[in-house]
């Protein structure tokens, strides 16, 4: 079992984690791979990285950095968890192997930099429209589409919370 201690490791920049991701892929190991804001951590985020998991060796999570949370236009005081706090958070979940923080609106550079096996989005997503499919297809891996658990939002706890 992992020590705590050990969770500020598994969150890595996208080079380093690239290294270990082919690492990983050398020695036979399934890459899956997912990606979102997770800005408040719920049963929803949770349920989804566990199945996620579930399909591979080796968990990745990317996260919207900050800037780029903004960027998605998810509200003027969103994120509410900084970036260096989400990282830490997700890298604490047992299921999760690796974090990583990206700065672009999309994940597509890290997808393709990170080539991974299984390419993991929740069922909200079309499987036209999501980010980084072509590129997880193209190289024989899958994208899989993983229900959600209903009645978790994000959105919907910050509506929640009293104001004041």
């Amino acid at each position: 079992m992992r020590s705590p201690l050990n969770t500020p490791r598994k969150i890595l920049s996208i080079a380093a984690l690239a290294r270990a991701v082919r690492r990983a892929q050398a020695r036979g190991k399934t890459v899956v791979f997912t990606n979102g804001c997770f800005d408040l951590l719920h049963a929803g985020h949770v349920t989804l990285l566990e199945r996620a998991k579930r399909l591979g060796d080796l968990l990745v999570v990317a996260i919207n950095s900050d800037r780029s949370v903004r960027a998605l236009g998810k509200g003027p005081n969103r994120p509410i968890t900084p970036q260096r706090d989400r990282a830490r958070v997700l890298a604490a979940l047992g299921c999760v192997d690796y974090v990583t923080i990206f700065d672009e609106p999309t994940p597509q550079h890290a997808i393709e930099r990170l080539q991974p096996d299984v390419l993991v989005k929740g069922a909200d997503w079309g499987p036209g429209v999501i980010v980084g499919s072509h590129a997880v297809l193209r190289r024989g891996g899958r994208v899989v589409r993983l229900p959600l658990l209903k009645g978790y939002s994000t959105t919907r706890i910050i509506k929640r919370i009293p104001s004041g």
